[in-house]
């Protein structure tokens, strides 16, 4: 605790500081995020259908409902104020949610093992700056005793946080690689097989370390990452692609969980594969760099960032998908010169419409139930 003690001192003063530079009325819901819908320049998906379904009015009666773990930075009830109203939300979802300081990390680590241990339920942590810290931390602890951890969020993390452990199912960092309150760029344990993206904010000049936390359409998508936590398998078929995107400025968030390979048919360009799978053309130039902006060698590997979603239910075997996450369609691939689709585009279609589908912008339709 005397090390974890030192880092607080020093963010504590650090907060400070930036609290004489930036109007604390930037923490307030004035300083959060707005929508995606109201950024005219945000790329909007080809087609206004939810990739992302509702979660289920019940949960299944062999699965717990998830524990959110959720932490505060320093001086958390000043400057950390966004992880209560998250906490608040996950309640108001119908899930068990609680607020920590940061400060009592080893003995909530303790806590949490204890709930683990009397009833098995999917693991959730969620931190702000020192809290990014914390919550990882504990992961690493659970690591130890064999405890796997579903879902870890950090937010604008201390730089001192370490790499996430092999125990955790899915990692996503959200920080300004620029800022020295947080910007911890947290990297997977060498081996790690899980879900893993990173999101890179230092070119929107409207978040600072002190109103990350407070993001709305962040808090929307995480709450519908917990709602359906239980209905989401944790592996797929397909190995995971660790993504590391820088957000553009003027772009909204759009929390993938990973990214899954698909090689290229004759005729696809990144342009085509962003339309029919609802990935603003960035994220897959980010996602695969070094690749030339006309039409793609046929069979080239091809990273597509994605969403994990619920299993379809009662889906015949011959015909589910492998990664289980899709619940629709891509839309048909059309021949740019004709407005047809071209047979070789069909073929492709075909074969990809048996697969993971990948990309999407969040539904975003969140239950009220309480448990």
């Amino acid at each position: 605790m005397t090390g974890l003690g030192r880092i607080a001192a020093i963010a504590a003063l650090a907060v400070f500081a930036a609290a004489a530079v930036h109007d604390v009325a930037i923490a307030g819901p004035a300083g959060a995020l707005k929508p995606a819908v109201n950024k005219p320049a945000v790329t909007e998906p080809a087609s206004s259908e939810s990739l992302i379904s509702p979660p289920p009015e019940t949960l299944p009666a062999n699965l717990p409902p998830p524990r959110v773990y959720i932490f505060r930075g320093a001086l958390g009830p000043i400057f950390s104020t966004g992880m209560d109203r998250l906490a608040e939300k996950v309640e108001k979802a119908g899930y068990w949610a609680s607020v920590y300081e940061f400060t009592l990390c080893d003995l909530i680590e303790l806590q949490v093992e204890k709930s683990y241990r009397q009833q098995p339920a999917p693991i959730v942590l969620i931190g702000h700056s020192m809290g990014g810290l914390c919550s990882v931390r504990i992961a690493i602890a659970l690591e130890k005793e064999h405890i796997p951890v579903s879902l870890v969020v950090s937010i604008d993390p201390a730089h001192a946080t370490k790499s996430v452990p092999l125990n955790v199912q899915r990692f996503i960092n959200i920080f300004l690689s620029d800022n020295i309150l947080g910007g911890g760029d947290v990297k997977p344990e060498p081996g790690y097989r899980g879900h893993y993206a990173s999101y890179d904010m230092k070119d929107h000049d409207e978040v600072t370390h002190i109103n990350i936390d407070k993001m709305a359409d962040v808090h929307a998508q995480l709450v519908t990452m917990i709602s359906q936590l239980n209905q989401t398998p944790a592996t797929t078929e397909a190995d995971p692609v660790p993504l590391r995107l820088l957000v553009p400025p003027n772009t909204s968030l759009e929390l993938w969980d990973s990214g899954i390979p698909l090689f290229a048919r004759p005729g696809d360009t990144l342009e085509q594969i962003g339309e029919t799978y609802h990935v603003p053309l960035w994220a897959l130039q980010q996602s695969n760099p070094g690749t030339a902006s006309g039409p793609l060698m046929p069979g080239e590997r091809i990273v597509i960032p994605r969403h994990l979603l619920p299993a379809p239910a009662a889906v015949p075997e011959a015909t589910a998908s492998p990664a289980h996450i899709a619940t629709a369609r891509p839309k048909a691939m059309v021949h740019r010169s004709s407005g047809k689709t071209s047979p070789a585009q069909a073929a492709a279609n075909a074969d990809r419409s048996a697969t993971a589908q990948p990309g999407g912008k969040n539904g975003m339709i969140i239950g009220t139930r309480r448990q």
